[in-house]
């Protein structure tokens, strides 16, 4: 039953425990204590809405791929902390770390990428521009099989 509730509020999140419960055949109060488990076991972390950045005024997306001088975490925590910065991943592979950009126009982003290049650590940025989202990581839900009980 949890992966189906997973697969649920991976979905949609918007629904009350009253119509989870429902679409799952449980009482809602069975629903709750196992969606507060999961929580409790890190698989449900937490519950936001999903961006349109376009429609924020956010226009230009990109992606860099960085590449450092050694293996560097401090590195990876100074990227995550520009405000640019949608998400950041450590990478195996020629680049050490990739990172999601979400910028208003051509000009931020290139100054974040000169900035993220300014970086202790930092040997040299390879960019690219993003035309369109096919998929993003909020629209995905994971397949997880059969239902076998527990996560």
């Amino acid at each position: 039953m949890d992966r189906r509730i997973i697969e649920l509020l991976s979905s949609s999140s918007q629904g009350s425990y009253r119509q989870l419960a429902k679409q799952l055949g449980v009482h809602p109060t069975t629903l709750i204590q196992r969606v507060n488990n999961l929580e409790a076991q890190g698989v449900i972390r937490g519950y936001r809405a999903k961006l349109d950045y376009m429609a924020m005024g956010y226009g230009f997306m990109g992606i860099a791929r960085v590449f450092l001088n050694k293996s560097d975490t401090m590195a990876e925590e100074r990227i995550s902390s520009l405000p640019q910065t949608v998400a950041v991943y450590d990478v195996a592979g020629d680049a050490n770390v990739v990172a999601m950009l979400c910028c208003r126009d051509r000009k931020e982003f290139l100054d974040t990428i000169m900035k993220i290049d300014a970086l202790d650590g930092v040997v040299r940025v390879e960019s690219s521009v993003i035309l369109r989202i096919a998929k993003s990581e909020s629209d995905y839900v994971p397949v997880l099989g059969p239902d076998e009980g527990s996560v």
